[in-house]
């Protein structure tokens, strides 16, 4: 977790473009470009874009597989800033940067960036106080959250296969909020390889080596039954995010063997199998056991103390990204549409699972993922309208 530059639109400018310019350096040096009538490695494809408009926000279930690199940023709106206006802005923004109609992205091309917007409880508060999203994000064991980490009024979520464009589109975004907003902080992070984990779906691995997002609302029905929010007007079509990030603590979870690792998680490192068995996608046997009576996913493991059906709520989407800085960690995303879907799992999660004690919660909030936007309905415009 880093937290914001006094002027972070100023500094992104700088540290993108160096970056650009030390790639085309690096690139120039390479021992192939060196030789002549070497080819050089195969250009990569540019990936298609992905509309910013539509029922729901881009950066949640579309593109699917999710892109690998994400960067967050939470702000604060000043007092004096009216949401709805500078939201209808932002969305106006989002289109031109995602088009690739917009100079500020220094000429790199956009690909499948997206960028996805929510407001924190205080603003939703502001427009209702029982819609959803209006909640704070309760406290937790084992957090170590300073006051600046915590909550905040703006989430710019930002997605893309081109590392590249992340830190010019927070720029750009930023300097067009202006005097608007203030930054509290912000995490980068990458996902794994995406591995196949049958039926048609892909996860990837996290820093622990093992295959996470597995479980979630994949079907159509799913989503609409525990992921998208179904109503009041103002928010139809949105979910509710909770962003969590996570020091880990890798030299002791390292430190244990296969066995006990997949016992901590109750799935194989390698494939994803529930130690029940089955395949990765099929789900844990919650009930199965040896014939001496042990369960085959121990009592603590993960995937039974975070078991939906166990907790008694929705399914949760999530996506996990790993973070090196200001230590090795995990920036936890999971969209849900009842907030007690995250709330309720991490009270029973916090009883007895055998992953948290190598968890240390250092930055968190939830936001309220607005509903999708067109140019008849501007990002944010059926909520602050």
């Amino acid at each position: 977790m880093r937290r914001a530059d006094p002027h972070p639109s100023r500094r992104m400018f700088l540290d993108a473009t160096g970056a650009m310019m030390a790639a085309g350096l690096t690139a120039g040096c390479t021992p192939d470009s060196a030789r002549p009538g070497r080819p050089g490695p195969a250009a990569q494809a540019t990936p298609e874009p992905v509309p910013a408009t539509g029922r729901h926000q881009a950066g949640i279930t579309l593109p699917q597989p999710a892109q690998p690199h994400l960067l967050a940023v939470v702000a604060d709106l000043d007092a004096t800033a009216a949401p709805g206006p500078l939201l209808a802005e932002l969305g106006q923004a989002i289109g031109a940067l995602t088009s690739g109609t917009d100079t500020r992205l220094l000429g790199l091309p956009p690909g499948d960036l997206t960028v996805t917007v929510g407001v924190g409880p205080r603003l939703v508060r502001a427009a209702g106080a029982s819609l959803p999203g209006a909640a704070d994000l309760p406290r937790f064991a084992r957090e170590r959250i300073a006051p600046r980490a915590r909550g905040g009024d703006l989430l710019l979520q930002i997605c893309a296969s081109d590392a590249l464009l992340l830190p010019v589109v927070a720029a750009a975004l930023l300097d067009h909020a202006g005097d608007r907003v203030r930054e509290r902080w912000r995490q980068s992070g990458r996902r794994g390889t995406n591995v196949s984990v049958g039926n048609g779906l892909t996860a990837s691995r996290n820093p622990l080596g093992f295959i996470d997002g597995i479980v979630g609302p994949h079907t159509t029905a799913e989503r609409e039954r525990d992921l998208w929010l179904s109503g009041p007007p103002a928010v139809a079509g949105g979910t509710l995010a909770v962003l969590r990030h996570m020091e880990l603590d890798l030299p002791r979870f390292a430190a244990l063997s296969v066995a006990e690792q997949e016992a901590v998680l109750g799935r194989r490192r390698a494939s994803g199998v529930p130690l029940s068995g089955g395949t990765a996608a099929s789900g844990p046997e919650l009930g199965a056991k040896t014939p001496d009576g042990r369960y085959l996913v121990p009592a603590d493991a993960h995937v039974r103390r975070a078991h939906a059906n166990v907790v008694g709520v929705g399914l949760m989407l999530r996506r996990s990204y790993s973070t090196d800085q200001p230590a090795p960690g995990l920036l936890f995303i999971s969209f849900q549409n009842d907030l007690r879907t995250f709330t309720a799992t991490l009270t029973h999660m916090e009883t007895s699972d055998a992953l948290l004690p190598f968890t240390t919660t250092t930055a968190g909030g939830t936001f309220l993922i607005l509903p999708g936007f067109d140019r008849q309905r501007p990002l944010g415009s059926r909520l602050f309208g």
